[in-house]
């Protein structure tokens, strides 16, 4: 007996001797983030279909889904509003058409026992990965505590490596992103978090991003699949759904959804209305513009890139505006 995939082979080809062209999915590259493995729901309660766009998500580790997305394997890619300046600074640039999210309390300074604020942390080592979003808001936790990138020694250490530097006591704290800051807690006894992306709102957003040429190529099913996206953010914003989103999102990444609820919680996912708000011109981290714009002059001063990228290139809000009731 032939396969399924040969049958779906062969109408392919008899299709294309028709001379009839069989539309390819729209390709997702995402990572396990919370406000990104929301996309989960949508896949599993058939949203897409019902929308009438057909898509595929594609699951990656983060730095591998930018890498897919360079290389053009997919189409769009779920990344942080500063990675998306890098990897259109050094590869290949990208439109922000959906603010998923903004970090609220998931990215952690985890200070070792016997610490109890960022002041405590002068003339000690801190282990974060120089340049990333860990590093951003390292300094963020700096300046917000009334110190100086100089008052601590900062050792470059990979993201994942994080919690194992910290219990090896090889620093006095590190900065991370969940899991990796969850696990920096659980790996050393005593250790808390001195300083979280919730002191700080919206200094990491998470966006969806698409390629300018499937932007232009496929505008309405991505009108689409925005659409979906904020009818799966209104469902996991309804508390009486909790349990369920949790079950999906916890499927996800193998673990219980008792295990995965503080994750979620320290994401904000944005319903549409506040969206929009987000979506507004400013220069602070409230608009996604003024935040993007504050990554962009880190990234510089770290010499991240040697040109300065523009915020509004990297973002489009107009699929998202156009659902304003």
């Amino acid at each position: 007996m032939k396969s399924p995939t040969y049958f779906r082979s062969a109408f392919a080809g008899m299709l294309a001797l028709c001379g009839i062209a069989q539309a390819e999915p729209l390709k997702i590259a995402y990572s396990d983030w919370p406000g990104w493995i929301a996309w989960e729901i949508g896949v599993q309660k058939g949203w897409f279909k019902e929308a009438g766009v057909d898509v595929e998500f594609q699951w990656f580790d983060y730095v591998p889904s930018m890498d897919a997305y360079v290389s053009g394997k997919v189409d769009a890619v779920c990344m942080t509003n500063g990675d998306a300046l890098v990897t259109g600074a050094t590869g290949k640039p990208s439109v922000g058409i959906l603010i998923n999210d903004y970090s609220n309390g998931n990215d952690m300074v985890v200070a070792a026992p016997g610490i109890s604020s960022m002041k405590d942390l002068k003339g000690k080592k801190v282990g974060l990965e120089e340049g990333f979003v860990s590093h951003l808001l390292f300094l963020t936790a700096l300046e917000k505590s009334g110190m100086k990138a100089d008052d601590v020694t900062v050792v470059n250490t990979p993201t994942n490596e994080t919690p194992q530097v910290l219990a090896s006591k090889a620093v006095s704290a590190i900065s991370a992103w969940q899991p990796n800051s969850g696990q920096a807690l659980k790996a050393l006894p005593g250790s808390k978090p001195v300083f979280t992306s919730a002191d700080a709102p919206g200094i990491i957003y998470d966006l969806l991003y698409v390629s300018a040429e499937s932007l232009e190529k496929n505008k309405e099913d991505w009108a689409k699949v925005v659409k979906v996206w904020y009818k799966i953010a209104d469902y996991v914003r309804d508390e009486e759904n909790l349990d369920d989103a949790l079950k999906i999102l916890s499927a996800r990444v193998k673990i219980s959804p008792e295990e995965y609820e503080p994750f979620f919680k320290g994401t904000y996912i944005l319903t549409l209305d506040e969206a929009l708000k987000r979506w507004e011109k400013g220069e602070g981290l409230a608009s996604v513009y003024g935040s993007t714009k504050s990554v962009n002059a880190f990234n510089l001063k770290f010499k991240v890139y040697e040109k300065s990228q523009d915020p509004e290139k990297y973002l489009d809000p107009s699929l998202t505006k156009a659902l304003k009731k």
